[in-house]
């Protein structure tokens, strides 16, 4: 069953008014298949096949002769020369939507974009599905514990694959390549215990002075690690929100999986049932939905504009999204049974804020109300709509 992705639209849209549109995103999240489906006629070039990128690399005009515009390119940061290539080509046509390019290491496409295509493309990112495009599977009986085991790797729904063994497959084959590739590792035995670190404190501060001590490398090898996995789209950082709050605010991003499906298996989960009985739980509930905020953000061509809040005194809020002067502030509990005290961090935050936007409490039951007149209550499976 072909997914229909909530990106599309935006797809279409900006390849009609640039010359080149790129889709960023992790290994695996669709990128190509995307491409293909809205643009079922272009050209395709897949920089991965070792002849075609060696012909890339080698001899870029008769690439260009062998894949002429409008043309798919895969995985461009590859060859990262033939941005020069195709900067001098949509210059001289002067036409929109000849080149959509995909990438999965946004550090190398964004250095080389700023350098040879700033203004010529516009950017997108594609994250796995979300819990709204998976609704086209009918997965009705599906719940946070089988959302968080089986994660949203579209090749797992297309393909039905074994959770378990596809993100053993997916570590052993693009992270582990991909990081080795850009960090030049020798030893990968330190970085893999790192990983499963990791998965350990999803939800949590960013503490790299720990990290180090726990994995014993240097701190600055863990920042640049972390880095490395940012750009790679297999983790990223939730910033704090301090404007206007003084100096008792919490300066310290958060740390997240794209894929919680993978954080469940680095963490030793084997089979739905554990999630529930894993004392990580709420950690990989919230990890989960401030993932499907992510989603929901790029998936309209919008930027991420997410933080969280979290002062000396304790009082903490787990999502926020900045609109405009104000805030829309969401707090996440991964009980399935709703209880008034869920609420309370919302209450203290717009009382401190001043905030008059309403804001939102997700949990991991299924129903949906008004708890006061600006507090809505929904369960993870709607939140998406309200971002």
């Amino acid at each position: 069953m072909m997914i229909t992705r909530a990106i599309q639209p935006i797809l279409g849209e900006l390849a009609e008014t640039y010359p080149v549109v790129t889709i960023t995103g992790p290994r695996q999240s669709g990128k190509t298949t995307l491409a293909r489906m809205v643009f079922p006629d272009y050209v395709y070039c897949n920089l991965e096949h070792p002849d075609t990128r060696m012909l890339a690399q080698r001899d870029p005009e008769s690439l260009f002769v062998q894949f002429p515009a409008p043309v798919i390119i895969d995985e461009i940061q590859r060859v990262p020369e033939l941005f020069s290539y195709i900067q001098a080509d949509v210059d001289h046509k002067r036409q929109n939507g000849l080149y959509i390019l995909t990438g999965s290491q946004q550090h190398h496409l964004n250095a080389d974009i700023s350098q040879s295509l700033a203004g010529r493309t516009a950017l997108l990112t594609l994250l796995p599905f979300s819990i709204s495009e998976l609704s086209q599977y009918s997965l009705s009986s599906f719940s946070r514990e089988d959302y968080l085991f089986t994660g949203f790797l579209p090749r797992i729904y297309d393909q039905k694959q074994q959770p378990l063994m596809a993100y053993r497959n997916y570590l052993n084959t693009y992270v582990e390549r991909d990081v080795r590739q850009l960090l030049n590792l020798k030893d990968l035995s330190a970085f893999e215990n790192f990983l499963h670190l990791l998965a350990g404190r999803t939800g949590q501060l960013v503490n790299t002075a720990s990290l180090a001590n726990d994995t014993g490398v240097s701190a600055t090898t863990i920042s640049n690690w972390l880095s490395v996995l940012e750009a790679s789209y297999i983790i990223f950082r939730l910033s704090p929100y301090y404007e206007n709050f003084g100096k008792r605010v919490v300066k310290s991003p958060k740390l997240y999986f794209i894929e919680p499906g993978l954080a469940c298996y680095l963490l030793g989960i084997e089979d739905p049932s554990q999630v529930a009985r894993d004392p990580l739980l709420g950690n990989l509930f919230e990890n989960m939905v401030v993932a499907e905020a992510l989603k929901a953000r790029y998936n309209r061509g919008l930027d991420a504009n997410l933080f969280f809040f979290r002062d000396s005194n304790h009082n903490e809020v787990d999502l926020i999204l900045k609109k405009g002067n104000g805030f829309f502030p969401v707090e996440i509990k991964s009980a399935m049974t709703w209880n008034d005290h869920f609420a309370t961090n919302i209450l203290k935050f717009n009382t401190m804020s001043r905030n008059r936007h309403t804001g939102c409490v997700v949990y991991g039951g299924r129903l949906r109300f008004n708890y006061t007149d600006n507090i809505m209550v929904t369960g993870f499976e709607r939140f998406s709509e309200l971002v």
